[in-house]
């Protein structure tokens, strides 16, 4: 039986670099802005949730709707979206994953682009 991405990188431990590390990124750029208020502890743990759960490891399963509910005041836009998602390849690479798994786990938050992006200016 193969592992799962989870397993293969070390789980939590490993998730939860990647997640601050991500995190320590987003708010070096442009995409600061939508922090301002929030408590990043509690939204670095609920993310490393996240994350474990998409590559296979236990964590929390947040539906569409909940994404959508979370999201639709932060208007979000496309290409805020597109940064995240670069932001979030780079720090995978960072932390060696490999390619295929990279992939992966990029194309499962981009399956939730429409839930995520409510604004579709790109200022």
């Amino acid at each position: 039986m193969s592992q799962t991405i989870f397993e293969r990188y070390g789980g939590f431990s490993t998730i939860r670099k990647v997640v601050s590390d991500f995190y320590d990124s987003v708010l070096d750029s442009s995409l600061a802005h939508h922090f301002e208020h929030v408590e990043m502890r509690a939204l670095i743990d609920h993310q490393t949730a996240f994350i474990s759960s998409i590559t296979g490891g236990p964590g929390a399963h947040y539906t569409d709707e909940a994404l959508r509910r979370v999201h639709a005041s932060l208007e979000i836009t496309e290409a805020d979206f597109d940064q995240a998602l670069a932001i979030l390849e780079r720090t995978l690479r960072d932390h060696d994953f490999e390619h295929e798994d990279v992939a992966t786990v990029v194309g499962n938050f981009s399956n939730r682009r429409a839930v995520i992006v409510s604004s579709v200016t790109s200022a």
